[in-house]
């Protein structure tokens, strides 16, 4: 396996083939450790040429895909028989809380993300897009934010959000060797509001509850706003039907456990 991007979520799924015996290499912005350097052409493409699993999770930028800029061509006709993509389920905009599956319109609020999404399915036949919603796991999560004080509840009683656990990420990525290239929402079964998350790891931690607070009390920076901005409930069905997954962590509950 060569991954672009050893991220979280990529850094995971490296440790999980590492653990079944894979040789993974993986790339980064300056080649740390035993990572390969982002632009080192010549290392790229001589593990493109030997790797029979290539995956990208390095999000496009206002410039493009810098991936597919730099090494679209080489991925295109490279040997390898499974491509993988870690998009977004923000390429779905806002829903107004309404459930969406792989088949909904692409009119998200960043046109780089939408475009990378759709130029990812475009390369090659045997290419696999995973769209991910909130990601969260040991050591990012909501209870990192309760213990630095960070976190906070918004008084917005309709919003829902969809999310998932990073190993469930990996697993999903693992099913979807042997099952059909496409489109593939990786999210947990349980949509609900971020206030959900915040009162149960409260309880957790034995932590005072944050204030309810409107976006303009809060002081949310514009990312966070831009989170909030977004409303839709995720559906997981298709990688359940085709590829025979299920989240490890169905709900916030079983994952926030798993410290």
């Amino acid at each position: 396996m060569l991954i672009f991007g050893m991220g979280y979520a990529a850094g995971r799924l490296a440790d999980r083939l590492r653990a079944r015996g894979w040789e993974v290499a993986g790339t980064t912005r300056d080649g740390r450790g035993s990572s390969i350097a982002f632009g080192d052409e010549a290392g790229v493409l001589a593990a493109l040429r030997s790797a029979t699993h290539i995956l990208s999770s390095v999000p496009p930028t206002d410039g493009g895909d810098p991936v597919l800029a730099h090494y679209g061509d080489a991925i295109a006709v490279a040997p390898a028989s499974w491509v993988g993509y870690l998009s977004s389920t923000g390429v779905y905009g806002d829903a107004g809380g309404a459930w969406v599956d792989e088949s909904a319109a692409i009119k998200g609020r960043r046109p780089d993300r939408n475009t990378a999404d759709a130029a990812w399915q475009a390369l090659r036949s045997d290419v696999s897009v995973f769209r991910l919603p909130g990601i969260y796991g040991p050591g990012r999560s909501i209870l990192e934010r309760i213990a630095e004080g960070r976190a906070h509840r918004i008084d917005l009683p309709e919003q829902v959000f969809s999310r998932v656990h990073v190993d469930d990420i990996a697993g999903g990525v693992i099913a979807s060797f042997r099952g059909p290239a496409g489109v593939y929402n990786l999210a947990d079964d349980e949509p609900c509001h971020q206030n959900k998350l915040v009162e149960w790891g409260c309880a957790m931690l034995g932590a005072p509850m944050p204030a309810l607070q409107s976006i303009e009390e809060a002081g949310l920076s514009p990312a966070a706003r831009a989170f909030y901005a977004e409303n839709r409930r995720v559906a997981n069905g298709r990688a359940k039907r085709l590829l025979g997954w299920t989240p490890r962590y169905p709900s916030f509950r079983e994952g926030l456990a798993q410290r």
